[in-house]
């Protein structure tokens, strides 16, 4: 079921850089590993994240084209400094946006939504142990057709809802998974979709089950002693 966690998905063995790498060392690490950004730690510690954005100021100013102006936006005096700067202390981003490893999936996904970032640090009391992105996010959703039926007919249905799948037949293509069959009680279809939506890999649930008595509405109507109270 859909109760992994960042611990899950991350990448543990994280390429880093010291603060007093070079500029030229940092381009050889993003290159030789293939990777578009590196965090830099010292003493164990994550204190910054150079990305390749990071150093194209220093490409974006090299011509001298661009002297600079009494009033400059912070972004553009950010990207001038940066410009000038020769090693990952001095090129670095900071405060970096971390998150735990014990994070929902979607708590990543949220911060890298809100941040507009492509990965993040994975960070356990201040010491980095892993990084996420945006790719690992996805492969929940690699999971094929098969798989995703037979979780959500042997673990939602036969072991957590003790229900048959005669009951509640399942299809599923492309990840769309639909419920269909008569349950007895209105909260069993309710249930079951919820918890089949928790399945890794579904992209939606369609419900078209039926149920032969709606407890909801019993539940919401007010009874003293089996006879029903008028407001």
């Amino acid at each position: 079921m859909t109760g992994q966690k960042v611990r899950d998905v991350m990448t543990p063995e994280v390429v880093v850089v010291a603060p007093e790498c070079g500029y030229k060392h940092i381009v050889d690490v993003l290159a030789d590993f293939k990777v578009s950004a590196v965090p830099v730690v010292e003493d164990g510690m994550l204190v910054g994240i150079v990305s390749e954005a990071d150093l194209l100021h220093k490409v974006e100013f090299s011509d001298g084209s661009q002297p600079p102006r009494h009033f400059e936006r912070h972004s553009r005096r950010v990207g001038r400094a940066k410009a000038a700067g020769e090693t990952a202390r001095s090129l670095m981003s900071e405060p970096v946006i971390t998150v735990e490893p014990d994070a929902s999936l979607a708590t990543a996904a949220r911060l890298m939504e809100q941040h507009q970032v492509k990965r993040l640090p994975v960070v356990a009391d201040g010491t980095l142990v892993g990084i996420v992105a945006r790719r690992d996010l996805l492969r929940r959703y690699l999971r094929s057709d098969i798989e995703i039926k037979e979780e959500i007919r042997d673990d939602v249905l036969r072991r957590r809802m003790w229900t048959e799948p005669t009951e509640i037949q399942v299809t599923v293509t492309d990840g769309h998974v639909t419920l269909q069959g008569c349950t007895d009680r209105r909260s069993t279809t309710i249930m079951a979709v919820r918890l089949a939506g928790r399945v890794d890999g579904v992209v939606a649930v369609t419900d078209d089950m039926t149920w032969r008595v709606d407890d909801l509405a019993e539940a919401r109507r007010p009874h003293v002693f089996d006879t029903e109270v008028t407001r």
